[in-house]
């Protein structure tokens, strides 16, 4: 075994796919502290810079202050807390769901969902691209899986023409897809989804906080308002905290608090967490100056990287892909970027498809213009290397 593990790390090397830790001090929203030096960090999903907010600090102290700095136990046992139902009341009116569920975690509450809801005798049509968290709760779900090429409304359309003869069926996408950084066609989805009686699950954790006039993600900024869909999110990002969601019906939400496993034998998100979120919900709704900002610095950077000749693919929102192709080319230039001062890991597969190996740039509120102009010249220092 000892072995084989060994040759397998090697293979791994070789093919520039080999994954290590870095142990990072954040210092400041843009700003992070590696071996001792200081670079521009564009990495984060911290898209809002709640994370070092000194208002959503504070909540999360005084709910740890409260009810101690863990909940000790599953929600069915004694780890439910007037918290967590704060939360979850916020949650829902900020989605405009009947109720919400909160999860330890955004892998938690997509993976726990989908194996909840759906089951043996039903499909579940996924993109291609959606977010392995959504994959793998397809999977524990033992329904029948169908996938469509990436935003292909027509290929989605083909596989729903031939799914009538599952009892249940089930349209699942990200909203902003996390490594290309463009938008679900969720107004064609939802169609469709009527069209063909199917129950639409998306994912906001990129939206959210970015996108709608109160910042609670794409569906609101396009007026989506479906009661029997379900909007999975997460609180780890925009929100600056930690864990993840489900909004939707009071049905819907009911039945996964009792089948899903994810949900029933987990310890309960941990007080500072949810007092944190808390806060950044409502600093979210009043972000509205931010948003616009975050995502005019957005066009700017793609605008100044197509000019310089590199692929963006078709980003629409604050991430950023920047293509290099070959995945050692990508460990190569994100190296280079890490000698300018620049903090942007390549992402390679199976993250990505082969062959489309980048740097993932991601943009949040506390980014200068000084920081992007850094980062277009590290950038084009390391094409022209």
């Amino acid at each position: 075994m000892h072995k084989k593990i060994l040759l397998e790390l090697e293979k791994i090397k070789k093919q520039g796919l080999l994954r290590t830790l870095v142990q990072l001090l954040p210092l400041h929203n843009s700003r992070a502290e590696i071996n001792g030096k200081s670079f521009i960090n564009f990495s984060s999903n911290d898209y809002l810079s709640f994370s070092k907010n000194p208002l959503v600090i504070a909540s999360a102290c005084l709910a740890a202050k409260k009810y101690g700095s863990g909940s000790c136990a599953s929600r069915l046992v004694c780890g439910n807390y007037s918290l967590h139902k704060e939360l979850e009341e916020k949650l829902a009116s900020f989605k405009g769901t009947e109720a919400a569920l909160v999860f330890p975690s955004g892998f938690q509450a997509n993976c726990g969902t989908l194996s909840a809801i759906a089951g043996i005798g039903d499909c579940i049509i996924m993109d291609e691209y959606n977010h392995a968290s959504l994959w793998e709760g397809a999977k524990l779900s033992k329904s029948r899986i169908f996938a469509y090429e990436h935003k292909n409304i027509n290929a989605l359309e083909k596989i729903l023409k031939r799914s009538a003869t599952y009892k249940a069926k089930f349209i699942v996408t990200d909203t902003v897809f996390s490594m290309d950084g463009d938008l679900a066609p969720l107004k064609e989805i939802f169609k469709l989804a009527k069209t063909y009686n199917a129950t639409v699950i998306v994912d906001e954790a990129h939206a959210i906080g970015v996108f709608g006039e109160s910042g609670a993600g794409l569906c609101e900024a396009l007026n989506i308002k479906e009661e029997n869909a379900l909007y999975l999110g997460t609180l780890s990002k925009a929100l600056g905290s930690q864990g993840g969601f489900v909004c939707g019906s009071k049905e819907l939400i009911e039945f996964i608090i009792n089948r899903s496993r994810a949900f029933i034998y987990s310890t309960s998100l941990a007080p500072a967490c949810a007092g944190a979120a808390i806060k950044a919900i409502d600093l979210t709704v009043d972000a509205k100056k931010q948003r616009k900002e975050l995502l005019a610095n957005a066009q700017y950077l793609r605008n100044q990287l197509n000019q310089m000749g590199f692929d963006t693919f078709k980003s629409e929102s604050q991430i950023i892909p920047v293509l290099i192709g070959d995945s050692v080319n990508a460990l190569d230039f994100s190296k280079k970027l890490y000698e300018s001062g620049i903090f942007a890991p390549a992402i390679r597969p199976p993250t990505v498809p082969d062959g489309t190996a980048r740097i993932r740039i991601s943009l949040n509120t506390s980014h200068t213009n000084e920081d992007i102009d850094s980062l277009l010249q590290a950038l084009k220092n390391a094409k022209a290397a």
